[in-house]
């Protein structure tokens, strides 16, 4: 052979070494992920169920499997993963491998139930509702808190969390728990203090008045008016207190625009109209503002109110009874008008 085809074949060689070599960097270290996003893996996937995650961010064309057999990465770590346009298999499979997850932001508000409540984390995190469920109604966990399945939805104080994907259910629990105990500082116990209620019975009129009004800026006068109530020792008469009643009869999907005559007679522990006080638990979760508004109640003399009919969604406040009558019966006329029978 002589020197000019060794030359050849050595050009030749070396042609394809290097096609092969950048070809292979580029499947190994060059910009692979198409778009930013984010990938969820559960607590028991494996390295094929994560693959599969990856189709969205990297096509079916890849050597992920590959890769992650030659850096040892056999088993996976749950949680979410954010992925950035550009990104290297490596790069993937060394953020994947470190278990450096990115933590979910999780809210919730108006969860009136325990269920409805877990059912709305559950699409916030890896577990499922009935762990969720589970895990608030454990009877030790209730015990060691003084609290009950009716009560336990006091301690939640709806706001925006930081959890990572994977949390537990327990977790999540004892995390809520803290917060909810970060949340009574001295200056909210000495207001609940203050108004002779603890932060238990304050939760308890903040859920009635949560129910009241949806309008925030008339809650600390509803506020005030119940407390008036209660200092009087005048029975609250809170209609969301019926309603609730009819809900857990009913079921939560049962809707009352109308609180009828014969309802203040159902005979329970929640009828505010039979019985003085506050009732037994919560009858929805209150947000922060109607916290707030009983803890920064508005000082006045009403004792009485009814829903408006010249601003609706809004309240008329009266402290005598000839002035609550006439707004109610003008209500109650605007009731029929409307056809408004349940």
């Amino acid at each position: 052979m002589n020197k000019q085809k060794i030359l050849l074949v050595i050009s030749t060689l070396i042609l394809i070494i290097g096609v092969f070599g950048y070809s292979y960097y580029q499947n190994i270290f060059g910009d692979l992920v198409t778009k930013d996003g984010a990938i969820y893996i559960g607590s028991n996937e494996t390295i094929n169920d994560v693959e599969k995650e990856l189709f969205d961010f990297l096509g079916d064309d890849n050597n992920f499997n590959w890769l992650a057999q030659q850096k040892k990465y056999l088993n996976p770590k749950a949680g979410k993963y954010i992925l950035t346009k550009g990104m290297s298999l490596n790069d993937i499979i060394n953020l994947l491998r470190s278990g450096n997850q990115t933590p979910v932001k999780v809210s919730f508000n108006n969860q009136d139930t325990l269920e409805k409540f877990s059912g709305r984390i559950s699409t916030q995190i890896e577990a499922d509702s009935i762990s969720i469920l589970e895990i608030f109604k454990d009877p030790v966990f209730l015990k060691n808190n003084k609290l009950t399945e009716s009560s336990v939805l006091g301690i939640l104080i709806p706001n925006t969390y930081e959890f990572y994907w994977n949390v537990s259910a327990q977790k999540l629990r004892n995390k809520l728990l803290k917060e909810y105990t970060k949340f009574w500082n001295k200056d909210r116990l000495a207001k609940a203090n203050a108004v002779n209620l603890t932060p238990k019975e304050v939760m308890i009129l903040a859920s009635i008045v949560q129910k009241e009004t949806a309008k925030a800026s008339e809650r600390a006068t509803v506020a005030g008016l119940y407390l008036n109530r209660i200092k009087r020792g005048i029975p609250l008469q809170a209609d969301p207190t019926i309603i609730y009643i009819l809900k857990q009869e009913y079921g939560q999907e049962f809707q009352v625009k109308r609180v009828l005559y014969k309802d203040l007679k159902i005979s329970s522990f929640y009828n505010t109209y039979l019985h003085k006080g506050l009732p037994p638990s919560l009858i929805s979760m209150p947000d922060i503002s109607s916290i707030e508004a009983v803890l920064n109640y508005k000082k006045h003399n009403y004792i009485y109110m009814c829903a408006s009919i010249k601003k609706i969604g809004f309240h008329e406040f009266a402290s005598s009874l000839k002035q609550h009558n006439s707004n109610a019966i003008n209500y109650q006329r605007w009731l029929n008008k409307q056809g408004v029978n349940r």
